[in-house]
């Protein structure tokens, strides 16, 4: 896995050691699984919880996963095109407060989770081991195709940690 620091920028780096330490395509088909089991085992109750007010719900944090998870596969899918452009960040706050994850099922979340992750395990299949390498820019720092994998896989591991410990 050995994912080098240039392929990154530094803030990520506790999710690429959260990643598991799996291939890519092994840690995000074990996610989608450890993920999906998760989310349905917490109570009903719960997911409109907030452990403090203004904090994302359990139903905001899914949806941002999920957002999180959209975003990164599509830089991984430009970069991995050799697309040179720069890729511009993204305000995950504003994504929270505008995707309304409080006026929807957490099944209809799961569903969307699940439908994304196939597809990112679709498109990191495809990828052979020099798209893998590949550098871009996003946020205005380098990131490689297989950082954001990574990332990808590390951060729901993270945020899966912070349900555990202020919200259940």
């Amino acid at each position: 896995m050995e994912v080098k620091p240039n392929e990154y920028n530094a803030y990520y780096k506790s999710y690429i050691e959260k990643s598991s330490g799996n291939s890519i395509i092994e840690g995000l088909k074990n996610n989608l699984k450890k993920v999906v089991d998760f989310f349905k085992a917490i109570p009903s109750e719960k997911h409109d919880y907030s452990y403090v007010s203004g904090k994302w719900t359990i139903k905001d944090v899914l949806l941002h996963l999920i957002d999180t998870e959209r975003v990164f596969a599509y830089r991984a899918l430009r970069i991995s095109r050799n697309d040179k452009t720069s890729l511009s960040g993204f305000e995950q706050d504003d994504y929270v407060l505008n995707g309304f994850a409080n006026n929807r099922s957490l099944e209809s979340l799961l569903d969307e989770y699940i439908a994304v992750r196939k597809s990112t395990i679709a498109l990191y299949s495809s990828f052979n081991a020099g798209a893998l390498l590949q550098l871009g820019e996003a946020s205005g720092y380098p990131i490689s195709v297989r950082a954001l994998g990574y990332i990808i896989i590390g951060h729901e591991n993270h945020h899966c940690e912070i349900i555990k410990e202020r919200y259940l």
